[in-house]
């Protein structure tokens, strides 16, 4: 089993910043891509920036130049610093992990930006 284990979400007002991390431990063998997803309320859970081991990143459109993800291999953990927040970033933002072909989820972090 895979544990995942997310911290650094809270309230900011926008314009602000904030750095998450998620650490992944147990059963592990080998991460693939981690990544970050959000879902606000009413809507789909969307990608927003994933990282290969190689340190291949791709981002969404509406982050790129905003946030940047990055990851400590040794740490097994990878890391999301969101800065110029705005208020539409406001969703719980979500750590995922793939091993092997598996994926696996964190319980979530709540991000809040205060116009």
């Amino acid at each position: 089993q895979v544990q995942l284990v997310e911290s650094g979400g809270g309230l900011v007002q926008a314009g602000g910043s904030l750095r998450l991390s998620c650490a992944a431990s147990g059963n592990i063998f080998s991460i693939n891509t981690m990544g970050w997803y959000r879902q606000a309320p009413g809507k789909l859970r969307e990608l927003v920036a994933t990282i290969t081991r190689g340190g291949n990143t791709r981002y969404a459109d509406s982050v790129k130049g905003r946030f940047t993800i990055s990851r400590d291999n040794a740490k097994n953990t990878v890391y999301l610093q969101m800065n110029s927040l705005k208020p539409e970033d406001t969703a719980v933002y979500y750590c995922q992990v793939t091993i092997m072909t598996t994926e696996f989820w964190g319980q979530g972090t709540q991000v809040t930006v205060s116009s």
